[in-house]
């Protein structure tokens, strides 16, 4: 009777370690949203992807929708027209897969003008106060025989940063989905890298959320590192994700030290799990353009892999006049916040938006490559009140479609299409602030049988795009011949296409072993 007794005492015992462990095994730590000044955020959680075989395996992730542009016909709808942004995400966000060794990459991953418009060239820029320089060129499709390549490049006014009074409210997700090291210590250091540029007019506050929001900095001087510094590293992730009242917090704090004719910003930094709260993309993008109004940008910076929402994200800085980024290094961090901060962080330029008119008498069929959920109508394109794009600083922006010329069009062609850029510019920008509209007539003279260096890495960007979409357009367009053209490229002096470069390599190299 007593073994009996001893036996089933010894199971239950079991039964409850194990029914503990896992219980533990599935739960995030919690934590409370800050530590003692000058400790750091734990970086050594479990991450939230799982290793295949050599490969990621991606979490729950989400992106919008893309059907892709297809070719129209010139004399039926000669007209395209589209909204304009200078959002880059989709590429880091891209060789974060890759690098980390995604079995597959989403294809609505995958935005082609996101991963152009990553990329400096060497436009011309603007002259004499004006806001924008358009450029253009044409040169034969690599991929597709029967097409001609035409790019077309806006080059924004640059504004330095230093001559810019800036309120930036940084609003922090601190909540359990952000522990690992690539997002909130990361994050950490991101921030701490732009501070480093804030002059003694900016302000500074810092709102983070988890289970609830909280205000750990308020209207901090730019001189006041220190502070500023030992507020971020205090900083650590546990609970849910209450995101909609950390906004709200926000903007009362961007209103609370508004600077008039200064750069006042949100700036949203998250894997994008709302949970708590309002989490419905409609109800945030009301939300977000409601509190536009005010005159408070909104912008977004991603981190991490696992829970990204990619949809909800871009919507919410599109919404609140602002740019969407994903921060996948120090590196990247490095990039966006410090040696690319104007254009970040200074806007000149708002609602800007593309009418590209073609003529049908030179050109035949036309396809727009990206800028898939950006579509505008005629009427949406003359309405002021239409909300566009904004452009930072020093920005530059390709635009790339893909046509087909009619037979007369290289010998008699003159006027083959024209290219209008309405917008309106900011306080940031030189000059008044009423609607401009710069005009680009683009003739058959842009036309070059030699791709010039900027040509073939901006023909590269859209046909690895086409690749790895797996795009019914992508024609004769093939990993191996990609590598071959950029080979002959000159990308000594960007160590970004560069690393671009030795990324179609990796993706080769693992797709190789795979097959």
């Amino acid at each position: 009777m007593k073994r009996n007794v001893r036996i089933l005492i010894t199971l239950l015992a079991v039964l409850l370690c194990l029914t503990t462990l896992a219980g533990c095994s599935s739960m995030q730590p919690e934590a409370p949203d800050a530590m003692e000044p000058g400790a750091m955020a734990p970086n050594s959680a479990p991450a939230d992807d799982a290793e295949v075989g050599g490969w990621m395996e991606e979490g729950n992730e989400e992106y919008t929708e893309i059907v892709e542009n297809d070719f129209v016909n010139a004399s039926e709808t000669p007209d395209s027209y589209f909204s304009i942004d200078a959002n880059t995400a989709s590429y880091p966000n891209l060789r974060s897969m890759i690098q980390n060794g995604y079995p597959s990459i989403p294809k609505d991953a995958v935005r082609v003008e996101e991963m152009l418009n990553y990329f400096d060239y060497n436009y011309n820029t603007p002259t004499d106060g004006a806001i924008f320089a358009l450029n253009a060129s044409m040169f034969d499709t690599p991929y597709n025989s029967d097409t001609k390549l035409l790019t077309i490049g806006l080059a924004a006014q640059e504004i330095e940063f230093e001559n810019v009074q800036n309120n930036l409210v940084f609003l922090l997700d601190v909540s359990g989905s952000m522990y690992n090291s690539d997002k909130l210590p990361l994050l950490q250091s991101a921030f701490m890298m732009l501070t480093e540029n804030l002059n003694p007019n900016d302000r500074v506050s810092i709102v983070t959320y988890a289970g609830s929001d909280r205000v750990v900095l308020e209207g901090a001087r730019g001189d006041e590192k220190q502070k500023i510094v030992a507020a971020i590293e205090q900083l650590r992730a546990g609970g849910s994700t209450a995101g909609s009242k950390g906004i709200e917090t926000a903007y009362a704090l961007a209103m609370q030290y508004f600077i008039e004719g200064g750069n006042n910003r949100v700036i949203l930094a998250t894997d994008g799990d709302f949970n708590v709260g309002v989490t419905s993309t409609d109800a945030l993008e009301k939300l977000i353009a409601q509190k536009r109004q005010t005159g408070v940008y909104f912008s977004v910076i991603g981190v991490g892999r696992g829970n990204l929402k990619s949809e909800k994200m871009e919507t919410l800085a599109l919404k609140g006049n602002g740019t969407y980024h994903y921060i996948d290094s120090v590196k990247e961090a490095k990039r966006a916040l410090v040696e690319q901060i104007g254009g970040s962080m200074v806007t000149v330029a708002k609602d800007v938006k593309a009418g590209v008119t073609f003529n049908p008498e030179y050109v035949e069929s036309y396809r727009l490559i990206g800028y898939e959920n950006k579509q505008l109508t005629q009427d949406q394109f003359n309405d002021e009140n239409t909300d566009a794009g904004e452009i930072g600083s020093g920005h530059t922006i390709t635009v790339v479609y893909e046509i087909k010329l009619t037979d007369k069009a290289l010998t008699e062609g003159e006027n083959i299409a024209q290219v209008k850029l309405r917008y309106k510019p900011t306080e940031n920008s030189v000059g008044d602030t009423q609607t401009k509209e710069s005009v680009l007539d683009i003739g058959t003279s842009i036309y070059h049988t030699e791709r010039t260096n900027t040509d073939g890495f901006v023909a590269a960007v859209v046909e690895f795009a086409l690749i790895l979409r797996e795009s019914e357009y992508r024609g004769d367009a093939t990993l191996q011949t990609l590598i071959a053209r950029l080979g002959q490229l000159d990308v000594a002096n960007d160590e970004f296409k560069q690393e671009f470069v030795e990324l179609v390599g990796t993706y080769h190299e693992k797709h190789n072993q795979e097959q």
